[in-house]
């Protein structure tokens, strides 16, 4: 399916998902307000008007929500309990909010509704997505969603796109004839499409000449037939190609990193955000351990240092110094004893470290002066950890670098997954990598959800 027509449907199901949420709240008022005539001992609640405010929360929330786990990029065959479980998902999230901006507002709701709230929306997109399925299904569905396509290009690549779209997109695709380009004259390819009534022409070039490609483009501008191209000239790894312009020209994009997005947006301001909120909640003891730092060891109380950032652009890094301060220059003389495989440098019981600086790097509380990082836009709450700007110059693998794509973090896959324990640079390289592969608002929310314990615990700290 192409990406506009895509982009049609995934705006209208996010209207849709919204009402039913929205839909969903009324319900539940309504059933707890009459519940009240067959249960007696029930006190009775206000009137739903008291509370129609709550949907200028619920319909914008509840369609993000569902976008951020991936709800509206499903293959048309998904999982049922797949479904059922992000839908689920988003009505507890949706009604953990509804509590949320009910005590700030400083309002009451009875609890059963907010239950019923969550249930009733998961429920109904579950029998709105199961609806659908059955009508994509049916044999009247098919014939609204089938396009009619001639596929043009050389004799591989055709049917290596007809097995594609035979495996992936099913009976949405029909294809009513094959054409080597070399053959696609102007007269054969406008009886063609007379003859079969099609509605679309793939077009695969290949390294085909590109006169012929503009040939066949006329004819179907004449036919008012569209023409698709597929434009897969570079044969690339891991880059995804999305199509794009620049001041009215067409774009090809590869992109081997997240995309910009509405995620990308709500992941900065989450970011802004938490790291503002934490600094104002935190600001105490802050101040103390700064305190501990400066009375327990000669030095400054921060240690700051240049770090690699978004693309390797370097900036400075803040940390409670928790290293006597030669640190850097008896770095030279603990080289030998060097436990991290790659460009890395980790040592454990390493002697600069002070006393109060072991305990502080345990907790990861020399971490939290990064907080001002974050504000500044240099850090992410989740994201690779950022490497000293000598230690990236003595990466030899090109592939290694793209853990560089994306903004650091002051966590990420490799603080929850033991910490100092992954030894291989390649390793943690590997969990960077496979946490920008798979980005999700919902896997940074479950990366920092996972942190705290390891964080409390001291789990993987040396």
């Amino acid at each position: 399916m192409l990406r506009r027509q895509r982009q049609i449907q995934t705006s209208l199901s996010q209207f849709v998902d919204a009402g039913l949420f929205a839909l969903g709240f009324w319900l539940a008022h309504w059933l707890r307000s009459n519940a009240v005539v067959y249960f007696p001992n029930l006190s009775p609640i206000y009137d739903f008007s008291g509370y129609v405010w709550l949907w200028l929360f619920i319909i914008p929330v509840a369609p993000l929500l569902l976008k951020a786990q991936g709800f509206y990029n499903r293959p048309m065959l998904f999982s049922r309990r797949e479904t059922a479980w992000v839908a689920l998902k988003t009505g507890t999230m949706l009604a953990i909010g509804v509590i949320s901006v009910l005590f700030i507002m400083r309002e009451e709701l009875a609890r059963s509704v907010i239950i019923l709230f969550g249930a009733i929306g998961s429920v109904m997109v579950v029998i709105k997505e199961e609806l659908l399925l059955r009508w994509h299904g049916s044999e009247f569905g098919q014939a609204q969603m089938r396009r009619r396509v001639v596929l043009i290009g050389d004799a591989d690549e055709t049917e290596k796109m007809r097995e594609d779209y035979r495996k992936r997109l099913g009976g949405a695709l029909e294809v009513l004839a094959e054409l080597r380009i070399d053959e696609a004259s102007p007269q054969k390819l406008s009886e063609l499409l007379h003859e079969r009534s099609a509605n679309g022409v793939i077009l695969s070039t290949g390294h085909a000449l590109f006169d012929q490609v503009e040939r066949v483009i006329e004819i179907c501008e004449l036919e008012g037939v569209e023409v698709w191209l597929l434009a897969d000239f570079f044969r690339t790894q891991i880059s995804q190609t999305t199509v794009d312009d620049m001041m009215g020209r067409p774009m090809l994009v590869f992109r081997s990193a997240p995309e910009a997005s509405w995620q990308g947006v709500a992941k900065q301001v989450i970011d802004v955000v938490g790291a503002a909120v934490a600094v104002i909640g935190l600001f105490p003891f802050l101040v103390l351990f700064g305190l501990l730092v400066k009375l327990t060891s000669k030095g400054p109380i921060l240690f700051r240092q240049e770090r690699s950032g978004l693309n390797g652009k370097p900036f400075t890094m803040l940390k409670f110094r928790t290293m006597v301060t030669n640190a850097e220059q008896r770095k030279a003389e603990l080289e030998s004893f060097n436990e991290m495989e790659g460009p890395v440098f980790k040592v454990s019981n390493d002697p600069r470290v002070t006393a109060l600086g072991r305990w502080l790097r345990k907790y990861s509380i020399d971490e939290l002066p990064q907080l001002w990082n974050v504000l500044r836009g240099e850090m992410s709450l989740v994201g690779p950890r950022p490497l000293p700007v000598d230690e990236i110059k003595r990466i030899n693998d090109p592939g290694h670098r793209r853990r560089l794509s994306v903004k650091p973090g002051l966590t990420c896959l490799w603080q929850i997954s033991g910490r100092n324990e992954v030894n291989s640079f390649k390793d943690w390289v590997t969990l960077d990598l496979e946490y920008i592969d798979n980005w999700s608002l919902w896997l940074d929310l479950k990366i920092l959800l996972k942190t705290i314990p390891v964080v409390v615990l001291g789990t993987g700290a040396k």
